[in-house]
């Protein structure tokens, strides 16, 4: 199992969370990104950077993502190919994407952008809560505690 994280929408405070995990579990964590990143040197965290291409991160994701892969991600369609290849998505706020649920995410993703090209939405999501936090470390620990085993 690795974890590959769609790194350039990616608050710092959930790269700092998957730093940590990734060291502690000895977990391959990759950061796919179109732009350069920095990160902590460690035999198991990575870095890929891809042209600066619409999508590319995702495609790239997509490509070699496995079964089992945990990938963390804010992009529904991302999250979404993902769940299709029989993978698990997880959003920086702390919403797990699964078989069951993906059919609703997408089409909040579709009325959203439908509204924002109507004029109906104007801004961006709010901040990132501890709340969101919580969340999303919640769902990570659970994750991994089905695909590892203790150090």
């Amino acid at each position: 199992m690795k974890v590959w994280i769609d790194a350039d929408a990616c608050p710092k405070l959930i790269k700092d969370i998957l730093f940590r995990m990734a060291k502690r579990l000895q977990i391959e964590s990759i950061l796919v990104s179109n732009n350069v990143l920095s990160i902590p040197a460690s035999p198991y965290i990575k870095k890929v950077q891809v042209p600066v291409e619409f999508d590319a991160a995702d495609k790239y994701i997509i490509e070699n993502i496995k079964e089992n892969d945990l990938v963390i991600t804010a992009d529904v369609l991302l999250a979404d190919g993902v769940v299709s290849k029989k993978g698990t998505a997880l959003n920086p706020r702390g919403t797990l994407y699964t078989t069951q649920n993906m059919k609703h995410h997408l089409s909040l993703r579709n009325l959203n952008t439908e509204s924002r090209s109507a004029g109906i939405i104007t801004g961006g999501p709010s901040a990132l809560s501890k709340k969101d936090v919580q969340l999303f470390a919640n769902h990570l620990d659970k994750y991994l505690t089905k695909f590892t085993k203790p150090l």
